[in-house]
Order: C-alpha cells, then sequence, then structure tokens
C-alpha cells in the first residue's frame, strides 16, 4: 500500500495524544499550573494534529463530512465520531482541571475509556481489511493501543521532569515497561507478516481466476503497459534493502535508544528531563519509520493481478 504521510502523521500523533488523554484522565499528572496547561495543550494538539492529517487526506471536505455519517458500518466513521466525542467530553474534563482546580473522576474516566476506543477504532480500519492479509489480525489493534499507551507514557514522565512534579520517575518505569511490550508485541506482528503472502491468504493470482485447481498459475502478460492509479497506491512495492534498513532505524530509534536514555534518566538521575526529551523524540521518529513500513510493506489483494506478493517471505523481519 501507497504510505501516504499524512496518514502516518495521523496514526502517530493521534495515538500518543490520545494516549497521554487517557493518562490524564485517570489522574495521573502533577499539580502545578503550568504543568497542567502544558499537558492538556499538548494532549489535545498532538490528537488535533493527527486528526487534521487524517482529514488532510481525504482531500475534500465534502468526504469528510460523508465519514463521519456512516457510523453505523464503517470502523473509518465511527473513528472519526468517536475522535470528536473525546475530544469533547476531555474538554469539558480539562475546563474544570485548568480553572475550577478540580479533577472530576467520573468526567476524567469516561474520557480516558473514549480516548482507548478511539484508538481501538483507528486500528480496526485496517484490521478489519481482509484483502490486506498482513493488517487482518488481532494483533493490529494490540501494536496500535501498545504504542499509544507507551508513547502516552513517556511524554508525561517527560511533562512531569520538565516541570520538577512528583511522580516523573514511577511514570517513567512505567513507560519502560510499556516500550519493551509494544515493541514485544509488533516483533510478533513482523514476524507474523514475513509469514502471511496473497497466496497463503487466499488472494493468489490461482484464487483470481480459478485456475489454481489445475497447477500454478502466472500471468502471460502484463495488465498494463504502464504504470496506472492501482499500481502506485494498492500495489505499491518498496525495496527488500530499503525494507531492512527502515526496519533496523524504527528498531534503534524506536525502542533501543529510548530505552537506553529512559534508563539512565530513572537510574542515573543526571538532567533527567533533557534525557527524557531525547527520548521521546527518538521513540517519535522510530514510531514514523515503523508507521511508514506498516503501510508500505502491506499488499492488497489487488496486487495478485499485477503478480505482486506472490512470493513467501515478502516482508523480512529484519
Amino acid at each position: 500500500m501507497h504510505p501516504a504521510l499524512s496518514v502516518i502523521v495521523f496514526t502517530t500523533l493521534s495515538g500518543i495524544g490520545f494516549g497521554l488523554m487517557s493518562l490524564l484522565g485517570i489522574g495521573l499528572g502533577g499539580d502545578g499550573l503550568a504543568f497542567r496547561w502544558t499537558a492538556v495543550v499538548l494532549a489535545y494538539g498532538f490528537a488535533v494534529i493527527g486528526l487534521l492529517s487524517s482529514v488532510a487526506h481525504l482531500k475534500s471536505p465534502g468526504r469528510a463530512i460523508y465519514a463521519f455519517s456512516q457510523w453505523r458500518s464503517s470502523w473509518l466513521s465511527r473513528e472519526g465520531v468517536l475522535s470528536i466525542l473525546t475530544l469533547g467530553v476531555f474538554g469539558l474534563w480539562a475546563l474544570a482541571y485548568l480553572f475550577m482546580d478540580r479533577n472530576i473522576g467520573a468526567l476524567g474516566i469516561l474520557a480516558a475509556v473514549l480516548a482507548v476506543v478511539t484508538v481501538y477504532s483507528t486500528s480496526m480500519v485496517y484490521a478489519q481489511l481482509r484483502t490486506v492479509p498482513h493488517w487482518a489480525t488481532w494483533l493490529t489493534p494490540a501494536v496500535f493501543l501498545a504504542f499509544g499507551a507507551a508513547g502516552g507514557l513517556m511524554l508525561l514522565a517527560t511533562l512531569l521532569s520538565v516541570f520538577g512534579e512528583e511522580g516523573a520517575r514511577p511514570v517513567a518505569q512505567f513507560a519502560l515497561l510499556a516500550l519493551v511490550i509494544a515493541w514485544v508485541v509488533k516483533a510478533a506482528w513482523w514476524q507474523r507478516a514475513a509469514k502471511t503472502t496473497l497466496v497463503a491468504a487466499g488472494s493468489g493470482i490461482g484464487e483470481a481466476t480459478g485456475l489454481g485447481r489445475i497447477g500454478r498459475v502466472r500471468a502471460f502478460e502484463p495488465p498494463h503497459t504502464s504504470p496506472n492509479y492501482l499500481m502506485r497506491e494498492m500495489a505499491f512495492e518498496v525495496g527488500r534493502k530499503r525494507a531492512r534498513a527502515l526496519r533496523r532505524v524504527a528498531i534503534g530509534a524506536g525502542v533501543v535508544l529510548p530505552l537506553f536514555l529512559v534508563i539512565l534518566a530513572v537510574y542515573l538521575p543526571i538532567a533527567t528531563a533533557a534525557l527524557l526529551l531525547l527520548a521521546l523524540v527518538s521513540h517519535i521518529a522510530g514510531m514514523l519509520a515503523e508507521r511508514w513500513l506498516f503501510f508500505a510493506e502491506a499488499r492488497h489483494a489487488v496486487a495478485s493481478f499485477y503478480g505482486i506478493g506472490q512470493a513467501d517471505g515478502d516482508v523480512a523481519f529484519l
């Protein structure tokens, strides 16, 4: 699938923003006014920037409006409705949190639950697509939720440290655990993807033509003499070497360096805030690379028409 920058930014930043919203909603955070304002603005900022990127991907305001109206049958529409609902409920909680010095527990918990459900609905936009075998697994929502939690915890730990609030160290320790869990889940997702081909999923050219029962089927001639929309969007190909290089960037920047920096910040408390900030920036960079690969390595069933994604191991783990 073609890795559109707008969707990469959306799925990365919105997950972190909603992750921070859920943590603030359940009562994790500091008491200082500067911390409160910054945390709320960043939670909103990450979520809204991500959502605006998603709307930009639709190209037309009319499409965006239509997307909100199909919530009964479309995960994309549910995602949009839940996003607005989450922002609204969290906004009401934030008004009391910022201006009345009150943490309305029930409202915060509702916002937290809605934030988690919103991230889940985002993941289901992809996990529901049986025409893309790499995505059609329970591991896809698990990856989105785990990364949202890890990113939210890292951002919260960084803010607590920057503003000198209590609780930065235990939150950073939870962020360490969440990072490890998230990347273990992602490793499982990659291992499955490495074994998942269109043929194995029943979407090969033999199945498409109905001739597979009499032997191996291959195209006599290419269906088109020049690239077309489907080839660019649905049958996008990424070179194996490039994919391996980006995989190493994702792992190195997304988990190895952040883990090292967070461990230093927790157990050798020297320049803690700076270390946590560097860890957060590195994690986001690794997440952008991971999310690019999430789209670029996925194979839509239409790729079978062009003879793409038929062989085993079309996605390499490392």
